[in-house]
């Protein structure tokens, strides 16, 4: 067994799977680089997940249900940097070795809550994708140490996977809710406040097709009032799909959201990190941003990409058709969004973020061998050389 340099940790069940999965091809490339050699294995501790990553990446994956064996694997493997992509709470098991660079890598880039969290300080750096999330970061935490955020942008925005979505004549206004979140202060869905209104507005502009794609635990929600409108929405779409075949009206509820934004014309989602993927990815087509929380002056303040969308809230709901037909033909907020996808961004292109990525990798790995005195492992240099 080629002993890894790089574990990912990821301790909980297959309903979070989702947060981990649009890393599995960045780190497929990161174990499978010649010239720099870091072999790259999977930690989880729930045997249900282990099922689900074995399905979708060719990486060794590492079922450790207890904390003894946990122990027991990271000595056999003799790691150097160990990645999270999120901030479950069994994550601070894994923390307790001290023998290796401890990396969070989050799952996406966005404006919630939940991205700032005092366990920050618990990893010996935080991978960010740019400046926004610095500043995320040092407004939100008290003490909190700046030059553990290493800028990097977003390496899954680099790939393109294929496309989920037929060509259609038609222009495309694709749906895309986040989920409640698992507290108050968390939940920016639109699902169970406009969802409705949303697809029924957007079934009346002329000449569009309409996608719906939840975030995947919208489609798993246990919340009755998401749940009960979930399915009214499902229905909406199969019914107009029923009397206008040829439109193209359609609910996606499983695979890549990346897969569908590259053959979108305009897209409405809540505050979540879809939307500044698509910034990144479709800065030149319109998007429209929701507010459950109808408090216009803080959405400006804390989601900084509503500055150049429309926002959609209770008030401007009954003329929402009409303003995407509106912003279709002209496009107001374009220029501002050149601007804003600089702040979130940086000035990567195609590719760098992948290759930030890899070279924060390296750094971290050369470092981890200075402080520990470390000289190379016998497989290392079998590999090097293969």
């Amino acid at each position: 067994m080629r002993k890894p340099h790089v574990i990912v940790y990821f301790a909980d069940d297959p309903t979070r799977v989702y947060q981990l999965l649009p890393w599995l091809p960045v780190l497929e490339s990161l174990d499978a680089r010649h010239l720099v050699v870091h072999p790259v294995g999977i930690v989880v501790r729930e045997p249900a997940t282990a099922s689900v990553l074995r399905r979708h990446t060719r990486l060794p994956v590492h079922l450790v249900p207890e904390f003894a064996e946990l122990v027991a694997l990271y000595d056999a493997l003799e790691a150097k940097v160990v990645l999270y992509c999120n901030n479950g709470m069994r994550n601070f098991e894994s923390l307790l070795d001290g023998r290796m660079l401890h990396v969070h890598i989050n799952h996406g880039e966005s404006d919630k809550q939940s991205m700032v969290s005092n366990n920050a300080k618990a990893y010996d750096r935080v991978f960010v994708a740019g400046e926004a999330a610095v500043q995320r970061h040092v407004a939100g935490l008290m003490e909190f140490d700046e030059r553990k955020l290493v800028r990097i942008g977003r390496p899954q925005l680099d790939l393109r996977p294929e496309p989920l979505l037929p060509r259609s004549d038609r222009r495309t206004v694709l749906y895309a809710p986040t989920w409640e979140g698992d507290a108050a202060y968390n939940d920016y869905t639109s699902v169970d406040v406009f969802g409705e209104g949303i697809v029924e507005a957007v079934l009346t502009v002329p000449d569009v097709r309409l996608v719906y794609k939840p975030h995947p635990k919208v489609t798993t929600s246990t919340t009755p009032a998401i749940a009960s409108a979930h399915q009214r929405i499902l229905a909406l779409v199969d019914e107009a799909a029923r009397r206008d075949p040829g439109a193209g009206h359609v609910s996606i509820t499983r695979g890549d959201i990346l897969a569908v934004i590259p053959s979108c014309d305009a897209m409405i989602t809540d505050v979540s990190s879809v939307g500044l993927d698509w910034l990144y990815l479709q800065t030149d087509k319109p998007i429209f941003v929701t507010d459950r929380h109808h408090d216009s002056e803080r959405l400006r303040t804390e989601v900084p990409v509503s500055r150049c969308a429309d926002v959609i809230d209770i008030g401007n709901l009954p003329g929402l058709a009409e303003l995407i037909a509106a912003r279709l033909e002209h496009d107001e907020h374009r220029i501002a969004r050149v601007a804003m996808r600089h702040h979130y961004f940086g000035d990567v292109a195609a590719g760098e973020s992948t290759m930030r990525f890899f070279t924060a990798i390296d750094e971290l790995v050369a470092l981890r061998d200075r402080l520990t005195g470390a000289t190379p492992r016998a497989d290392d240099l079998d590999a090097a050389t293969a």
